[in-house]
């Protein structure tokens, strides 16, 4: 989808935002309210927010059906979850890099500078322990969480010059979220968070040097391509970036049991055909990006991945120490979890993505 048609979309969403009614049910059926953090249809997290919403309804066997609103239309994108946990919406569709001001354990479940591939995070939540931590940390803002996709590997971003070195980096404007928000403060980058389209318009007018967003796909669609050709990869502040759904605590607590499995399985089950469309689209989109609009994928410098993960070093031990006794146990079982990864994955995946690079003439 072309940039100025997601932007039309959610201009006339917005035009055409209204207070949303009492929740209702109707003979028997529920209808629900879910409110993004994304512009109506955005290739990747637009989509699948409508994705969810459809499944919902088609394995609830039409007994909840949903109603997707995007950013704008009723509330904006980064309102989103207070409105869900004040009732004002019954669900919503966003990632949880966005939430760090209202507890930094929530940044874990999201992304972490030189953390979890999106399969790991995936593992954490459903073999290591994470989805009952996640869930004892959103009740406390009236939510029930679920993880409901990846984009898989973050892009470190569009830039106006070529950065080489931690040096370059410094006072640099760049727009990123979450936890590598504070890693590249650290680095003494001038972090700015915004969405994906004012990013856009903060680049096109000098406001920001440079920022990332998800990857080729979204990025494309964007129009990003437009202002710069310089687009360095290996994002290692988001090895992965989940997307989560939260349900008001309520209106899950009113469901009965046959629909909490049916809204529990419709997350579940996209996790995966959200990533794999990810990763699909990413490696299309890139290949058009280079080879028609004269994009130069550079390599991230290894200096600067160094300096990230010192830095990161120095939050996590924050978060160890942090006063939040849950906050310090989300971030052990973070570690335990990429530890246990860390020694496996150099004999699985890193060893087969090592070897078709000793036989780069295999036939394509």
């Amino acid at each position: 989808m072309e940039r100025r048609t997601f932007l039309k979309s959610a201009a006339i969403g917005a035009a055409a935002a209204t207070t949303l009614a009492t929740p209702a049910i109707a003979q028997g059926t529920r209808r629900w309210r879910m409110v993004s953090a994304w512009p109506r249809n955005l290739p990747g997290p637009g989509v699948a927010a409508q994705m969810l919403a459809d499944r919902i309804a088609t394995l609830s066997g039409g007994r909840i059906e949903v109603e997707l609103f995007a950013a704008g239309e009723v509330v904006p994108g980064p309102g989103v979850f207070d409105a869900v946990g004040e009732g004002t919406a019954d669900l919503y569709h966003a990632v949880p890099a966005y939430w760090g001001s209202k507890s930094k354990g929530i940044l874990l479940f999201g992304s972490q500078p030189l953390g979890l591939t999106a399969m790991e995070q995936h593992g954490w939540m459903l073999h290591g322990g994470g989805q009952a931590l996640y869930d004892e940390m959103y009740a406390r803002f009236n939510l029930k969480p679920f993880l409901c996709g990846n984009s898989g590997p973050q892009w470190a971003g569009w830039f106006r010059n070529e950065v080489s070195s931690v040096d370059d980096l410094r006072g640099l404007k760049y727009r990123t979220t979450g936890l590598n928000s504070e890693v590249m403060a650290k680095l003494g980058v001038a972090v700015e968070a915004m969405s994906g389209p004012a990013m856009f318009q903060a680049l096109q007018s000098g406001a920001l040097d440079a920022g990332e967003f998800i990857g080729p796909w979204t990025d494309s669609a964007l129009g990003l391509q437009q202002i710069t050709k310089l687009y360095y990869n290996n994002g290692v502040g988001e090895p992965s970036s989940a997307e989560e759904c939260a349900v008001n605590l309520d209106s899950w607590n009113d469901l009965p049991d046959d629909l909490k499995q049916a809204v529990s399985f419709a997350a579940e089950s996209l996790y995966n055909p959200v990533l794999t469309e990810y990763n699909t689209k990413h490696a299309m989109a890139l290949r058009e990006l280079v080879n028609t609009h004269g994009v130069e994928v550079k390599d991230w410098p290894q200096e600067i991945i160094v300096a990230q993960g010192r830095a990161m070093g120095e939050i996590v031990g924050e978060l160890l120490e942090n006063e939040d006794e849950l906050v310090r146990r989300i971030t052990q079982s973070f570690l335990d979890y990429r530890g246990l990864m860390a020694d496996y994955q150099p004999n699985a995946e890193a060893a087969q993505l090592a070897a078709r690079r000793l036989v780069p003439d295999y036939p394509r």
